[in-house]
Parts: structure tokens; C-alpha cells; sequence
């Protein structure tokens, strides 16, 4: 009677020849899967796309565009990055996509390769109110190459002074605009940046990275219509694998091609651009719109719980999947507070606070919405992460209790 033995699986083969690093691995997905993943700019991949980036396509050199590549052998490949152009230009309504940016970073950078020269001006957020390292920070290229004006926030409100970037626009009279956030709450008005830009001929170029998976699932508006060129991830709330795009009309095609390669990047990676072209089929069926509109009902109920229970939420609440919160009525500051939600499982980050000397704390509902978390989850999290910080349950219970929680929505069932 013969025996037959289940196939070896990836994970089995990495166990045997290195089990050290199989390790590692299997360690992270212990701590992914029994803590609570609050940080705006992660999520969960489905394991289609895990499957891509996994496979076979990984091996393959394919320095150029489609049909037009310095090696041989990309006939199969060449179809995999079509297929993800098509389906990006689909999603978002835009005429050009390039899909071989290895980050959102990567993006930005070649934006504005395409459609600057170093020493011109540029308006951006500034960091203290929210803006990228890539927006003008001088430890990065875009500070050291540019010369960037930095737009503010409200002191009150915390929201955008289009007044004040239109003043700013009028007396810099920039090469371009940057609009876009790494911890700004609310929907942006890019018919009012477009306006802008247009008064002072310059470049707009919008940095949806966080907004995008929204703007997928119907969920955020879309900046495509607005923008000169949309610079991207595949991560966060649109739930690809790590790397960036960029969407621009036909009119900037062959400039920002050209700007990703050669002048900025080397071979793509065609196991993430087929990875991304699994994310941008999934990000098109009506359960992506559905999570979509979740990922926002959660993060507003999980603001206003938190401001329930004493934090300032800034803006007053939010209409993404992002939260920025002032922990100080609580009796802590920021970088304290996140290391203590730490020590309870629960991990999430510090972020600038517009007009203040101090670090808040950043929420994001992306991962914790994949898992199949709801308004009722984030009433809980609020509610423990309160307790937590003001001392009344201990790090190892809050942990145990965290515990409990994620084990009824596993990341990957099964």
C-alpha cells in the first residue's frame, strides 16, 4: 500500500535550509496576528498577492517598458506589466500609469524629475503641519535639490489655508504644487489647488499615497481629474504589495517613463508589478468599495470614541482612515504613550501636531478593517487604549485583552 506525503510547501523548504531565518518569519507573523496593527500606512495583502511576489517572476531582469526592454526572455513579463497599466488607467481613470516605481518615495522623485530642474520652487505642506520627507525635509533630495515654500494649517482647525497657499503661490510663484499628507485627516480640495496652480502656471502634483485605496473604493475623491501627475503606493489602505505608481495624463507619458527609466531606477521588479496588478484586480470588485467605506466608518468611530475619552483629536475627527490625536489630556506625550500601547500590543505612531511643540499619536483602521474589525471593535480599542494610558489596567492584562480580540479576526484564517 503506497503512502502519499503532502508536497513540500515554501515555508517548509525555508525551515530546512535556514531555519534561522524561517524563524524570524515565522516570529513576525506571531506578532502581526496576536497584536493590534493601528499604523496608517500598513495593511494586510491578500495571498493572491503574496502569491505573486513570490514567484517566479522574481527571477527576471527587465530593464525598460514593454516591448521595448534591454533583455531577452520578457515576453511573458511584458503581458504581467501591461496588464497592471490597464488595470491602474481603469481604476483611476487616468490616460498613463506607470506601475514600476519601487516606492511611493520613488514616485515623488521621479514626478518631479519629469518636471523639474534643481533650484526651482515648490509649494508643499510643511512637515510640521503633515507634509513627506519628500516635500522639502533638508535631510532628503527634495530639500537639497529644490527650494520649497511650506503651506500651513489652521490654527484652529486644523484644516488647510487655501488662502494661504493661493497667497504663497502668488508671491513664490512656484514651478509646482505638492498636495498631499502623511497625517492630514481630511479629504483635500484639489479643485482649489488646480485653481491655484493654474492662476500661477504651475506643475500640480498630487501625493495620494495614504488617500488612494480610498480613492479605489469610491471612498475619497479622486485627484487624477485635478493633477498634472498623481504619485502613489500599492500599500496602505489599497492593500498591494509594498512599492508606488504614478498616474498623469498622455500629454507627460513619455516624460515620466523616462524619468523612472533610466534616469531614476534601474530593472523593474516584475514580481511586484504582477503583485500589483492582482491588487488593482481585487481594488475593482464591489467587497474592495465595500472595505473602502468601512475603513472610514471605523476610523470616524474610533476618533470620536477617542475623543470621548479625552484625547483632541485634531480637525475634530477625520474623513480617511487616519486619526491624529494629542494623548496630553491623559497625562502623557506622545512618544510615552506609544511606547506604553506598545508594551499593551498595540502599535501605532507619533506624528507632528500642527502648532504644537509636542508628538501626537496616528490611528489607522486599514489592517484592522481587513481583518473584519467594525464600529463596535473600535469603540473597544478606544476604550482599552484609554485605560491604558491612564493607568488603569496593566500592560500585560491590556495585552492579554488584545490578544483575545485579534484572535476572533486572524489576519490569514487558516
Amino acid at each position: 500500500m503506497s503512502v502519499t506525503h503532502a508536497p513540500e510547501t515554501a515555508a517548509d523548504v525555508l525551515r530546512r535550509q535556514d531555519p534561522e531565518l524561517a524563524e524570524i518569519l515565522l516570529g513576525e507573523a506571531d506578532r502581526q496576528s496576536t497584536t493590534l496593527q493601528l499604523i496608517a500606512a500598513e495593511n494586510f495583502s491578500s495571498p493572491a498577492v503574496l502569491a505573486a511576489l513570490g514567484s517566479p517572476l522574481a527571477n527576471k531582469y527587465a530593464e525598460g517598458y514593454p516591448g521595448a526592454r534591454h533583455h531577452g526572455g520578457c515576453e511573458i513579463v511584458d503581458v504581467a506589466e501591461r496588464i497592471a497599466v490597464e488595470r491602474a488607467k481603469a481604476l483611476f481613470g487616468a490616460e498613463h500609469a506607470n506601475v514600476q516605481a519601487h516606492s511611493g518615495s520613488s514616485a515623488v522623485l521621479a514626478a518631479y524629475a519629469a518636471l523639474l530642474r534643481p533650484g526651482d520652487t515648490v509649494l508643499a505642506l510643511g512637515l510640521p503641519y503633515g507634509g513627506h520627507l519628500t516635500h522639502g525635509s533638508p535631510a532628503n533630495f527634495s530639500g537639497r535639490w529644490f527650494d520649497f515654500v511650506g503651506y500651513g494649517v489652521d490654527a484652529e482647525t486644523g484644516l488647510i489655508d487655501y488662502d494661504q497657499v493661493r497667497t504663497l503661490a502668488r508671491t513664490h510663484r512656484p514651478k509646482a504644487i505638492v498636495c498631499g499628507s502623511i497625517a492630514y485627516p481630511r479629504h483635500i480640495d484639489y479643485a482649489s489647488f488646480r485653481e491655484v496652480a493654474d492662476e500661477v502656471g504651475a506643475y500640480l502634483i498630487a501625493d495620494a499615497a495614504h488617500p488612494i485605496g480610498l480613492v479605489a473604493g469610491g471612498a475619497a475623491p479622486n485627484p487624477v481629474p485635478y493633477a498634472d501627475v498623481v504619485c502613489a503606493t500599492t500599500h496602505k489602505v489599497l492593500r498591494g504589495p509594498r512599492g508606488g505608481m504614478i498616474l498623469c495624463g498622455a500629454d507627460l507619458a513619455e516624460r515620466v517613463d523616462r524619468a523612472v527609466f533610466p534616469f531614476t531606477q534601474g530593472g523593474a521588479q516584475m514580481h511586484t508589478i504582477a503583485a500589483k496588478a492582482v491588487a488593482f484586480g481585487e481594488a475593482a470588485t464591489p467587497a474592495f468599495t465595500a472595505y473602502a467605506h468601512q475603513v472610514v466608518a471605523n476610523a470616524r468611530m474610533l476618533a470620536e470614541r477617542l475623543a470621548t475619552e479625552g484625547l483632541v483629536v485634531t480637525t475634530g475627527g477625520t474623513d480617511t482612515h487616519l486619526v491624529t490625536a494629542d494623548p496630553a489630556p491623559l497625562g502623557v506625550d506622545g512618544r510615552t504613550a506609544r511606547g506604553r500601547l506598545a508594551a499593551a500590543g498595540m502599535v501605532l505612531d507619533c506624528c507632528a501636531l500642527p502648532h504644537a511643540d509636542v508628538r501626537g499619536l496616528r490611528f489607522g483602521t486599514a489592517a484592522v478593517t481587513t481583518q473584519g474589525m467594525g464600529e463596535a471593535e473600535m469603540v473597544r480599542i478606544a476604550v482599552l487604549f484609554a485605560q491604558v494610558l491612564r493607568g488603569e489596567v496593566e500592560s500585560q492584562k491590556a495585552r492579554e485583552e488584545v490578544r483575545e480580540l485579534v484572535g476572533g479576526f486572524p489576519p490569514y484564517p487558516g
